[in-house]
């Protein structure tokens, strides 16, 4: 494995973010293409985790791995969704971590955001703070963000979280 470098995170923070719950939040201007954070895994076999882990809350925060699912520690399992994501993951099998990158400059007090994908299994909150109604607008929405993100983001990668599991595929 290679040595992971830790970050300097004085400038991130975890707060309330509304309808979302807990969220990463910056409090300071960071530069698009930045590496925010490098999360560790904690692994899960298939077996075990389809015998246990999916009936436990760890199922509301795992992403598909290499043989099982993984469970990314520190901050990787506190971003939020949105449709409209200023944060990319990739996946680094060989070392077990998730990096997390800005996809474009976020200003400082913005939530940093990840996109779950375009089969949300739970009420979308953006669409819930802009008063929308389930007619398929969010839906649209989402299917849409993951061409901005390709460049760091995973394909065909699974997000869970606050449920129930669904796959992400990005074009």
């Amino acid at each position: 494995m290679d040595p992971i470098p830790l970050f300097d995170q004085t400038s991130l923070s975890i707060q309330d973010c509304g309808l979302k719950g807990r969220g990463v939040v910056t409090k300071a201007s960071i530069p698009s293409r930045t590496i925010i954070d490098i999360s560790s895994v904690l692994l899960f076999p298939s077996e075990e985790y389809t015998r246990h882990g999916q009936y436990t809350q760890l199922d509301h925060y795992t992403y598909r791995w290499q043989g099982g699912m993984a469970l990314a520690l520190g901050l990787g399992s506190m971003f939020n969704h949105s449709n409209r994501p200023n944060v990319g993951f990739q996946r680094d099998f060989e070392n077990k971590v998730i990096r997390y990158t800005t996809l474009r400059e976020i200003q400082s007090g913005e939530e940093l955001c990840i996109s779950y994908g375009p089969n949300l299994w739970f009420p979308d909150m953006e669409d819930e703070q802009q008063g929308k109604n389930d007619n398929g607008q969010g839906k649209e929405r989402a299917k849409s963000a993951g061409s901005d993100q390709s460049d760091f983001s995973d394909s065909e990668d699974t997000v869970l979280g606050w449920g129930r599991r669904m796959n992400i595929t990005f074009d």
